[in-house]
């Protein structure tokens, strides 16, 4: 978001952060999912809550008339802060929910002691799919029954992952909103880190790292930007030996390979 949106999250964000503490965030996230779909569904209703031209008090009426008593008073307040603010484009007003709707499920996997837990998950469950062409289209299809998602990773992960993991995996296949799953994956991923204020970074390595040379690896970068930083480590034989670390748009390559094309670079220069 930019701009006017930003500042308008930051607004939103403080109000549900004054009204999360006493709620139940599981079933807040599931709210904040909810009310995003449904504005994502009906255009109309959303072009109408994001017009600048209405009153705040006249839209925060109107979702207090249509979600009253079908969601929680947390979630009614939120959406109510969310359509009384200014955005730079009506698409943001549900991206901001569904924001929401996964900082509600990182404070909830924290409060367990579960946000690394979670954090991994997401990330490994993002590699399984890219490895899986067929798993990857039954998630994708847009033409198959939520329902049917929803049954396939209950069954794929029911059990196996973190209550938290599996509810943001889920609102991903059901509702891609435009993404990919893995595009999806890795954006609720940096959300999940923000909910301790911590960098990610993916690190690429020939081999399995040993959890020494992770702490020294956490260390250094932790030193280099100043901020914790969650290491999601994923081997790759392609890389030959060495390892690279992306962290947002920034790479750190020292792999075999990385040297190799920045030499052709070099002699093609």
């Amino acid at each position: 978001m930019r701009g006017l949106s930003r500042t308008s999250l930051a607004e939103v964000e403080e109000r549900f952060n004054a009204v999360a503490g006493s709620a139940d965030l599981g079933a807040l996230s599931d709210e904040l999912f909810a009310v995003a779909d449904l504005l994502d569904r009906e255009h109309g209703l959303r072009r109408a809550l994001s017009d600048p031209a209405r009153p705040g008090e006249q839209k925060a009426g109107t979702i207090r008339a249509l979600l009253g008593g079908k969601v929680s008073e947390a979630a009614i307040a939120t959406t109510e802060a969310a359509v009384s603010a200014r955005w730079s484009r009506a698409g943001d007003l549900a991206d901001s929910l569904e924001r929401l709707g996964v900082v509600a499920a990182a404070a909830e996997a924290e409060s367990q002691s579960r946000l690394d837990d979670v954090e991994d998950e997401l990330f490994r469950f993002g590699r399984i799919v890219a490895a899986n062409p067929d798993l990857r289209r039954a998630l994708a299809d847009a033409a198959a029954p939520g329902e049917g998602k929803r049954q396939l990773l209950s069954d794929l992960l029911g059990g196996k992952v973190a209550p938290t993991s599996l509810r943001l995996i889920t609102q991903l296949a059901v509702h891609p909103r435009g993404r990919s799953l893995e595009m999806g994956l890795e954006e609720f991923g940096q959300l999940v880190a923000q909910q301790r204020q911590r960098l990610v970074a993916v690190v690429r390595s020939a081999v399995e790292l040993s959890d020494a040379q992770k702490q020294r690896l956490a260390g250094w970068l932790r030193t280099s930007y100043g901020r914790d930083v969650h290491l999601n480590v994923e081997v790759d034989k392609r890389v030959l030996g060495g390892f690279s670390v992306r962290i947002g748009d920034e790479m750190i390559d020292t792999t075999i390979v990385g040297r190799i094309e920045e030499v052709r670079r070099r002699l093609a220069g």
